[in-house]
């Protein structure tokens, strides 16, 4: 497999700076260890503009931390934006006493994860995601 994996970040919201580094090397860190080739625009977000994702797309009428659009997929890349919410995680971060970094760490991976085609749909999904969340995190020490 090639190393294709353009990552794009565009910032919405005021803090997005901070976070432009490491979110460029966790998609790639993670592409690399799933053996999978993306083309990945991260866009970072206040609650209004998730809010509105959320309600049109996915209608559900709340505030949310991660959305994962994937747009398609040619010759075995996979194209895809994710939407994070820094606002929404730093709430997050507050209620499970992390950094804010290490929230949207999280998030960034967990939105590259649905790319590829995880999902957490059920229980157990759900702690395979979690399991591999905390596997990255560790692994880029993204404390």
């Amino acid at each position: 497999m090639s190393a294709y994996m353009p990552v794009e970040i565009y910032s919405e919201h005021r803090a997005a700076s901070m976070y432009r580094d490491d979110s460029k090397r966790i998609v790639e860190h993670v592409l690399a260890e799933e053996r999978s080739e993306a083309d990945v625009r991260i866009v970072f977000v206040d609650d209004d503009h998730i809010h509105s994702l959320n309600k049109y797309f996915l209608k559900h009428d709340t505030v949310t931390d991660v959305i994962c659009f994937p747009l398609e997929e040619e010759d075995g890349i996979i194209e895809g934006e994710i939407y994070v919410c820094i606002d929404q995680a730093e709430r997050q971060a507050r209620e499970y006493n992390v950094t804010v970094r290490n929230e949207i760490g999280r998030l960034v991976i967990h939105g590259v994860l649905h790319l590829i085609g995880y999902d957490d749909a059920t229980p157990e999904k759900k702690s395979a995601m979690t399991d591999k969340e905390n596997t990255y995190l560790t692994q880029l020490q993204i404390s």
